[in-house]
């Protein structure tokens, strides 16, 4: 249900990027020359980048949707939410028209991102990496340890066993 919105949006900005370009240049104006010394290949006009964008929200979705790669697919939504919303619903600035519905757009848009964020670091009842690592390393030095322990051991037994053996007649 969470990605429902991402895909019709997506699919929508996909037919009619137009809709969203003067919008998408309060972000990508800035950022154009960035993404210029990053990678000349890269493209930095406002068109493209919205169907960019619009095309990866609707893979994205997509998958989140059909539970593949939700993980990855739930990051990728919620990273490309943040220049949506910032460009979209600037209700903090002086300029904006409908300053009230553009604030319940941003805050309706904050709580999808709080719903992306959650569904970005659900392990789905797996245990996450950094679990798995701490408790592989917490096994590790157990083992460790216990190798210690029945090595003194060993050599203990050893020193007894070689003590009697010199005492026997022979």
């Amino acid at each position: 249900m969470l990605s429902a919105i991402f895909v019709v949006s997506g699919v929508r900005i996909l037919v009619n990027p137009d809709s969203k370009v003067d919008t998408a240049r309060r972000v990508t104006d800035p950022i154009g020359p960035l993404l210029e010394k990053l990678d000349p290949r890269i493209p930095t006009d406002a068109r493209t980048l919205v169907r960019a964008k619009a095309a990866a929200d609707v893979v994205a979705g997509l998958a989140l949707a059909t539970g593949h790669f939700t993980r990855p697919a739930a990051a990728v939504l919620a990273a490309g939410l943040i220049p949506t919303t910032a460009a979209g619903h600037a209700f903090w600035s002086p300029s904006t028209p409908n300053r009230a519905e553009q604030q319940i757009h941003f805050l309706k848009n904050l709580g999808l991102l709080g719903g992306l964020l959650l569904a970005a670091a659900d392990t789905e009842g797996r245990p996450g990496l950094r679990y798995r690592t701490s408790h592989a390393v917490d096994r590790s030095q157990r083992s460790v340890e216990r190798a210690v322990r029945t090595a003194k051991r060993d050599a203990k037994i050893a020193a007894l066993a070689a003590t009697a053996a010199r005492r026997l007649p022979g």
